[in-house]
């Protein structure tokens, strides 16, 4: 199945969640955050403005982003978790 982003909506795949810590330390499943750290899947066209343009989207797919917490809406995809979020959710680039 493929999906294309409307708008200023980006699909991003959340980064694999650590299991150990830096002292290897176990984190049970249940003690786990999900992380705020994604890679870019597909973007969107951009925002359309007022007079009728539309602003295209800064971000690229491939790029590692950190996003907010609360943010976007949760999809499966071909049986794989993915998110859509907004541009404004968009924290920032990685790299």
């Amino acid at each position: 199945m493929k999906i294309r982003p409307l708008s200023d909506r980006i699909l991003v795949k959340r980064v694999a969640e650590e299991t150990k810590t830096a002292g290897g330390i176990l984190i049970p499943d249940n003690a786990k955050e999900k992380p705020v750290e994604a890679t870019v899947v597909a973007v969107g066209n951009g925002k359309v403005l007022a007079d009728g343009q539309v602003r295209a989207i800064d971000i690229k797919v491939g790029e590692r982003v950190l996003f907010s917490k609360y943010s976007g809406t949760e999809i499966k995809v071909d049986g794989e978790e993915h998110l859509i979020l907004r541009e404004d959710d968009i924290l920032g680039v990685i790299g």
